[in-house]
């Protein structure tokens, strides 16, 4: 017999969370075919599109925190950044070393939504992905100032081509351990990508 199990993510995470994910694969994606500008030669049309969604996930990785800040459900900020307190920190490590535990015996780790170490990894994403918007912006702002050649500009798109290799890491294994849980019965995709709070059809535990 199935029961409904009822999520706990706001509209707005959903919201800000897909608009986010979109941005971000809009970045990828654009990066590997834009031409980005140099002396004597302008950018092409691909480079602005990586820009602008640049700045789209600028403001929609800052809507985020801001939800994740005053929303009363959900996975609240201290879980997401536990490495300021030290109880957190050990519920951190302890949730680390069960999930090796059972990946180590080749099995797969059972999904929760209040796991520890899922939420400190969603929560490392998040600051990886609001950097690589912030150095980005900081290179637009460069650009239109005039003074790209700055050090704190070439500082800032240097880190940001460093991060992106590391967006591409976190992305793909995000992605795969949604599409894991999808087809293990964890959570499904459309749980997951729903706007509006809803509940996902769950086989009760025996």
């Amino acid at each position: 017999m199935k029961t409904s199990v009822a999520t706990a993510y706001s509209t707005g995470t959903r919201l800000f969370h897909a608009c986010l994910a979109l941005a971000v694969i809009s970045q990828l994606i654009s990066s590997q075919f834009m031409q980005v500008p140099r002396e004597g030669r302008s950018g092409n049309w691909v480079f602005e599109v990586h820009e602008y969604s640049g700045l789209f996930a600028g403001v929609m990785a800052l809507g985020l925190w801001l939800v994740i800040i005053t929303r009363i459900g959900g996975t609240d900020i201290g879980r997401l950044l536990p490495w300021f307190s030290a109880d957190r920190r050990a519920a951190f490590w302890a949730d680390t070393k069960a999930h090796w535990t059972i990946v180590r015996a080749f099995h797969l780790p059972q999904y929760r939504q209040a796991s520890p170490f899922a939420a400190a990894i969603h929560g490392l994403g998040l600051l990886l992905i609001t950097a690589m918007a912030a150095t980005g912006t900081l290179y637009w702002l460069g650009n239109i100032a005039g003074s790209q050649d700055g050090l704190v500009i070439w500082l800032a798109i240097n880190l940001h081509g460093l991060m992106a290799n590391l967006v591409w890491a976190y992305l793909i294994g995000h992605a795969g351990m949604a599409l894991i849980h999808h087809f293990t019965g964890g959570q499904s995709l459309r749980v997951m990508w729903a706007t509006s709070p809803t509940t996902s059809s769950k086989e009760p535990s025996k």
